[in-house]
């Protein structure tokens, strides 16, 4: 397993909201006790621009400069542009990595990313990095918008819809070469998903407090709806706010569900050959370190107990 993290990400942001420094900084000090093999990576090398571009406006990263906060739960914090962007570096470098050696990565970085849209930031998330990793993944090595990109699907699992995911993905649908699934809870923030867009848009909304085995039949339904697509490379939105104790969500699994949804991705691996990669989102339980270590440890070897 390929751990991507920069410390840096950990330098902005306060104890006093959810999306805290201590998300990553525990989590990163778990996994490396409980997994010496595991494989950490330090900073990558910085996107540029047009990377950036090929999800976000210029008017957007112009506005990321600005010293003004986009809402309440996305503040701004000095250099929080550039803490961005080192999120969506480690994402390309994981989708990269997953392409290459067909075996798994995790960005295990913040800001979070799936609310972002091409023009704003929101709901903890500036820039939207799995979308710029799905985008560069289907162009990569080909000329932009060529006639035969890679085919992309990203599956979202945190409790919230990706709705900035979704936006841009959708807005290439005519390409064909991307697909996006997400199970989250309906009513939630930010309000958006309650329904699909297209064949290739798809959503499984769930209701606050919905049984386990309900849900993880929807997160089946979905991951199986991503096979259907034949993709080149899944993408996942690795939210662990769906967590029975998660402080901000209303929703019911366990460790052990995130331990499946890993058995899942690396069945796809050794059965299909769908390689794929993880980008942390959500999740603000003080046991998150457990929680991706269950998911990770599953997905990495799905016969060693998680």
């Amino acid at each position: 397993m390929l751990i991507l993290h920069d410390p840096h990400c950990a330098a902005y942001g306060s104890s006093l909201r959810p999306e805290q420094p201590a998300r990553v900084t525990r989590s990163v000090a778990h996994l490396g006790a409980a997994h010496p093999d595991w494989n950490f990576s330090g900073p990558t090398a910085p996107v540029t621009d047009d990377t950036l571009l090929l999800a976000h406006t210029p008017t957007h990263l112009q506005r990321l400069a600005q010293p003004r906060d986009f809402d309440d739960d996305t503040p701004y914090f000095p250099a929080i542009a550039e803490h961005a962007r080192r999120a969506v570096a480690t994402a390309v470098a994981a989708a990269q990595h997953a392409l290459t050696r067909r075996t798994p990565a995790f960005s295990l970085m913040r800001p979070p990313g799936h609310h972002a849209t091409a023009d704003t930031a929101m709901g903890f998330c500036y820039l939207n990095q799995i979308a710029i990793a799905a985008l560069h993944a289907a162009h990569s090595g080909t000329a932009f918008r060529s006639a035969a990109p890679r085919k992309v699907a990203v599956w979202d699992f945190d409790a919230h819809h990706g709705n900035g995911t979704e936006s841009i993905l959708h807005a290439h649908a005519a390409s064909g070469a991307f697909f996006f699934a997400s199970v989250h809870q309906a009513p939630g923030y930010p309000g958006t998903g309650t329904r699909d867009l297209g064949p290739r848009t798809r959503n499984w909304p769930i209701a606050p407090h919905t049984p386990r085995g309900k849900h993880m039949a929807a997160l089946r339904a979905a991951l199986d709806a991503v096979v259907a697509f034949a993709p080149d490379l899944i993408l996942v939105s690795a939210g662990f706010d769906a967590y029975a104790q998660d402080p901000i969500t209303a929703m019911t699994l366990e460790g052990e569900d995130f331990a499946t949804l890993g058995h899942w991705l690396a069945e796809l691996r050794d059965t299909h050959g769908i390689p794929a990669a993880g980008i942390l989102e959500g999740g603000y339980s003080a046991d998150l370190p457990l929680l991706i270590d269950a998911f990770l440890s599953a997905w990495e070897n799905p016969l060693r107990p998680a």
